[in-house]
């Protein structure tokens, strides 16, 4: 096969119709609607649907992203350009996503055919073979298709695009520094020195942009410098008596250690510290269901799970949600955290012992191993999803495609190319049926659900769409048919109050009585545990519905609901503010929402909409000179002008003085 491939052009063609079958496999799924985080990111999310295409517009799309601090901006500015050019249509932003997972195949595929031609045992025509096949079963597995149809999922394969450029840079910048070269002046070796620099400085600081994962860049130009080029200098010619020449040892190149000490050891010993003292409080984790030791322990098992979700996945176990995941609490609590430990050693001390052996196949499992450090060790972060692994499936790809896709000569060929097609053959067909179900939100719904029958939010997600499909109509069979799921989630444990606010929210609109033990068990739910942005949103979506008249329900109810919620240390500025604009609008209480939404600028003062709120409460209250000051404090916020029409707006509320 590989004789075929290097005496033909056929190669070409064989790399195309692997892009070609990865473009047939997702097409389906392009039709599909948005899903979970989608709605707070993109569909609810007024920032990333500018008016137009002015700087004020697009500053305000970048800094709109409610996902993370950082805010992400080149991830929401990509939202923005796909609403300018096609509105809110899940079908184009999905096909954006696709197109950027071809590029990033494209780039699969150039990257580890460097780093196989690196490696001295993967010289030739193999290399471009097997490179083939890692860019190939890459783009279908099906651990990878959250990260092209789940839209917001963008800002992983986005910052990805950067991570491999910069990698495929690095890579190129090494090889060029060691060429042989009779004539070496130094001036190549400075210039792929000065690319090496280059590619692992501003491909992380654009994918941080994007998303916070790239910051992980150097880090993984470090394991290839470890596994490949050991930070060897260029072998050196030295002359002996009678003209003849030898290649002294090759020394450390201090340039290459000085690069990794200045932008991996330095920005990583600032991050520690700024981010272990938070992270080691107990406050940092009360709205999560596990503490620091619990979930170190968890990600034991759950990488281990990512292998196994990888290589050899199953429908059950590529469920999309995994709140139905068992935190372990302890070595033997269950069994599998011990056994899983215990793997992830082994797995290291293989790592070492290959490193001299087969290098490429210690880079993969160093850089799928990498690509956990950041998500599945100290943040208190959720525990799985499967699009965290979309860097890291190259690295196991990496690792074991050598050992596969061997010529035929080799030791038991036949039954290493047997289990090489049997796998291509499962990933393929998995991520077909996969994204088929994507294209549909019906079909996705009852899929997942059916695949993870004890997650409350699959649960959730399915009683959901049966109320969208059922459009608040009494009388539709899609109504009756969304009560059993949501109260099957609502009495699953660990659910949040998501299943009670859609019943609630349902027969509400459709002016049917509502239960008063759904009520309770919303109530029980948020004074047990600190609400986290589910509940928070479940209370904005009930008090948006009675603000607009759409929903008839009993505020002694619903201040229950918030007073249980705040009953809680370190409440969030949102759900203060969600209260406050109860308070306002639907209490009539201006003393109470006052003070809340004072309470939310003070918990949150560089949230601008917090601060807008105050500033129009204050103005209705006749609060002039407070309402001026507050815009001032308000202007500070107004990067590029993002804030000018808003500003402008409550200048107008104020009397003129």
């Amino acid at each position: 096969m590989t004789d075929f491939l290097r005496r033909s052009p056929w190669f070409w063609l064989t790399l195309l119709a692997a892009f070609a079958i990865t473009l047939g496999v997702y097409w389906p799924g392009l039709s599909g609607g948005f899903l979970f985080d989608d709605y707070p990111n993109i569909v609810d999310n007024k920032g990333v649907q500018p008016h137009d295409g002015s700087l004020p517009s697009l500053v305000g799309a970048a800094l709109s992203s409610p996902a993370s601090d950082f805010k992400r901006p080149l991830a929401s500015l990509s939202f923005a350009a796909n609403y300018l050019a096609t509105g809110l249509d899940p079908y184009w932003m999905k096909l954006t996503n696709l197109v950027i997972h071809l590029l990033n195949g494209w780039l699969v595929y150039l990257l580890s055919l460097a780093l196989l031609r690196s490696d001295p045992s993967g010289r030739g025509s193999h290399a471009r073979f097997i490179a083939t096949l890692i860019a190939a079963g890459w783009m279908l597995l099906p651990i990878n298709l959250t990260a092209v149809l789940y839209v917001v999922q963008r800002m992983e394969s986005m910052a990805n695009l950067f991570v491999l450029l910069g990698l495929l840079g690095y890579v190129t910048g090494r090889r060029r520094m060691l060429a042989p070269d009779p004539h070496r002046t130094g001036r190549t070796t400075w210039i792929g020195f000065a690319l090496c620099a280059v590619s692992i400085t501003i491909p992380t600081a654009l994918g941080l942009l994007t998303k916070e994962t790239a910051v992980m860049l150097p880090l993984y130009a470090l394991l290839v410098e470890w596994t490949l080029f050991h930070f060897r200098e260029p072998l050196v010619k030295s002359a002996f008596p009678g003209g003849h020449q030898a290649d002294m040892r090759p020394c450390r190149d201090a340039r290459i250690a000085g690069l990794f000490l200045l932008v991996l050891a330095l920005p990583m010993a600032v991050g520690l510290t700024w981010l272990l003292p938070g992270v080691l409080k107990p406050e940092t984790w009360v709205t999560r269901d596990f503490t620091l030791g619990t979930r170190l322990l968890s990600e034991a098992r759950i990488v281990t799970d990512y292998i196994a979700w990888t290589l050899l996945p199953t429908p059950s176990a590529l469920s999309f949600y995994h709140d139905d995941f068992q935190v372990s609490t302890g070595l033997l609590a269950p069994w599998s955290t011990l056994a899983s430990i215990i793997f992830l050693g082994a797995l290291s001390a293989l790592m070492l012992w290959l490193h001299s052996r087969k290098p490429l196949a210690a880079l993969g499992i160093a850089l799928f191993l990498g690509c956990q450090l950041l998500t599945s060790t100290v943040l208190p972060l959720e525990l799985i999803y499967e699009h965290r692994n979309y860097f890291a499936s190259f690295g196991l790809l990496l690792a074991i495609m050598p050992l596969l896709a061997v010529p035929r000569s080799s030791l038991f060929a036949l039954p290493r190319h047997v289990l090489l097609a049997g796998l291509m053959l499962c990933w393929t067909v998995l991520t077909t049926l996969t994204a088929y179900a994507w294209g549909n939100p019906l079909r996705l719904a009852e899929d997942l659900a059916a695949r993870a029958p004890q997650s409350p939010r699959a649960q959730y997600e399915l009683g959901r769409t049966y109320i969208v499909y059922s459009h608040y109509d009494p009388a539709s069979p899609f109504t009756r048919l969304a009560y059993a799921p949501l109260e099957k989630a609502a009495a699953l444990p660990n659910s949040s109050i998501l299943p009670e606010q859609a019943l609630i929210f349902m027969n509400a609109r459709m002016e049917l009585p509502v239960e008063d033990a759904w009520w309770k068990s919303l109530i029980t739910k948020l004074r047990s545990h600190s609400p986290g942005v589910q509940d928070e949103s479940s209370l904005e979506a009930l008090t948006q519905c009675v603000r607009e008249s759409r929903c008839n329900l009993p505020s002694s109810r619903m201040v229950q609901a918030f007073e249980a919620a705040l009953n809680h240390p370190h409440s969030s500025a949102r759900l203060r503010a969600i209260y406050g604009d109860y308070a306002w609008n639907v209490l009539g209480n201006h003393k109470l929402a006052e003070h809340l939404i004072n309470e939310a600028v003070k918990t949150n003062p560089h949230e601008p909409a917090y601060r807008i709120t105050q500033i129009r409460m204050l103005v209705a209250l006749g609060h002039y000179d407070q309402a001026r000051a507050s815009i001032i404090g308000l202007q500070s916020l107004n990067f590029g002008g993002r804030l000018d029409t808003d500003i402008a707006g409550l200048h107008k509320l104020l009397p003129k003085q």
